[in-house]
């Protein structure tokens, strides 16, 4: 089909329906339905070119390998929420805490075996200073604030073991595939990740703000409940550490250490096997085929260490079921993302992109990606929408005027990152103020100045980085 304006249509209807709405998946849903009526024309065809395309991204090897690995990993998690291993290490970390600084090293120390999700490092480590609130002088706001620097701006920094990884590489690979590219995604994904500046830049902030920035915790910052105060139990606020659960931290630490280490492990075997050396193997191999296979070793071999310890098989495999559940709307969000792209690249999007915008000049294009594409998840809330609207807007752009394929990928990424920061309607602003007992506006409003700060500082990074490459 020959490029035309008319291969923007869908990003033109996602964007503004995501934005209206509050919601990813709607303007994602008719973004994709236009395009298929674009390509099929007709009352009933667009709908079966829709699900041609749904289906086509689905039973795609590399794709089932994502939502393989996304499953599993979820599931796993599960499982240690099941069998007390939140509740375990929440218990263990916090008996020898008494200083506001313990504490706050206590946060950032825990991020090496919480890092796999920001949900999971919420839970894990949020109730623990939840309790230490009445023994530390610290406000509520301001823990909410240092728990999350180290939550999601971290998490989208590592490359391996993760929960955000194979997303991430996925969306470089089907903007890259739809723009005719063909690059590992994984290796644009490392590349790319010394340019998320954002993320960078928020959590020095983060460590400025805790260590040594004069604190001001004077104000009330939690919903007032004086019946409440004396009698709360940071057991009650959230289920995976829940009182009637076991105390078992090993059941949280064996199961991230094994999936770590068979991640490492079989990336380096995959390598050397095609003839590369020590450092080279890790490059060259097939990453995304060893997270999978070491996530799906790891929760055989859990499910075998939870058993010696007589957990029923029968309630692990439905913590597991449960766990793998809670990531079905991802699943989902994904399908459509890569049926999108899909539709997009058949109408010609990279063409037009290519044809039509090689006027902007190339310094101007990560800065103004960045402020673009963090106003966007600002109002939709979520980092993951963000990436699949604009990282195939991105890297067309980037190959339109020749500008390096990591910084801008870098660039999508950190303007996803700022709204699952900052954003009122972010998964991580909810749930964290969900379990800290905070109102979701007020805590919103507290961390903006300061993510607003590292945004300023972000967009001038970007200016500079983007006139030395060109």
């Amino acid at each position: 089909m020959e490029p035309s304006w008319l291969s923007i249509l869908p990003f033109l209807i996602v964007i503004p329906v995501a934005m209206i709405t509050k919601q990813v998946l709607p303007g994602l849903i008719l973004g994709l339905l236009v395009g298929s009526y674009l390509i099929s024309p007709h009352i009933i065809g667009g709908i079966q070119m829709m699900l041609t395309y749904v289906v086509q991204a689905l039973i795609d090897e590399n794709n089932i390998k994502i939502i393989v690995f996304l499953y599993v990993f979820s599931g796993l998690t599960g499982m240690m929420k099941m069998t007390g291993g939140i509740k375990g290490f929440v218990e263990k970390s916090a008996e020898k805490i008494t200083t506001k600084k313990q504490a706050l090293i206590l946060t950032y120390i825990s991020t090496i075996g919480t890092f796999s999700a920001p949900t999971f490092r919420f839970v894990t480590i949020a109730p623990i200073m939840k309790a230490l609130l009445k023994k530390v002088k610290m406000s509520t706001k301001e823990l909410g604030f240092v728990i999350e620097t180290t939550a999601t701006p971290i998490i989208v920094l590592i490359p391996v073991a993760t929960a955000f990884v194979g997303y991430m590489v996925s969306v470089i690979q089907i903007s890259t595939e739809s723009s005719g590219v063909d690059i590992d995604p994984y290796r644009l994904f490392i590349q790319s990740i010394p340019f998320n500046f954002f993320a960078i830049v928020i959590i020095l902030l983060g460590i400025y703000l805790s260590f040594f920035h004069p604190s001001h915790t004077d104000a009330p910052t939690k919903i007032e409940d004086p019946q409440d105060d004396s009698t709360s139990d940071w057991h009650e606020c959230h289920p995976a550490v829940h009182k009637d659960l076991p105390s078992k931290p090993f059941n949280l630490l064996l199961p991230i250490v094994l999936v770590i280490g068979f991640t490492l492990f079989l990336t380096w075997w995959d390598g050397q096997s095609e003839g590369y050396d020590f450092f080279e193997a890790f490059i060259h191999a097939d990453v995304l085929e060893a997270m999978v296979v070491a996530v799906v070793i790891t929760m055989f071999l859990s499910i075998i260490f939870y058993r010696f310890q007589r957990f029923q098989l029968g309630n692990l495999i439905n913590a597991f079921i449960i766990g793998g559940n809670d990531l079905m709307s991802v699943i989902v969000l994904l399908s459509v993302v890569w049926g999108l792209s899909a539709v997009t690249s058949d109408l010609g999007f990279s063409a037009f992109i290519t044809t039509y915008t090689d006027w902007i000049p190339s310094m101007f294009i990560a800065p103004l990606m960045f402020l673009f594409g963090a106003a966007i998840s600002y109002f939709i809330g979520s980092a993951w929408g963000t990436w699949g609207i604009l990282m195939p807007l991105g890297i067309s752009l980037a190959l339109s005027v020749d500008v390096s394929l990591p910084l801008i990928i870098g660039t999508v990424f950190a303007s996803g990152s700022f709204g699952a920061f900052a954003s009122p309607l972010s998964d991580d602003t909810n749930t964290l103020a969900n379990i800290l007992d905070l109102t979701v506006m007020d805590y919103a409003k507290f961390k903006l100045k300061p993510a607003l700060i590292a945004a300023g500082i972000t967009t001038i990074l970007y200016t500079c980085v983007t006139f030395l490459f060109s």
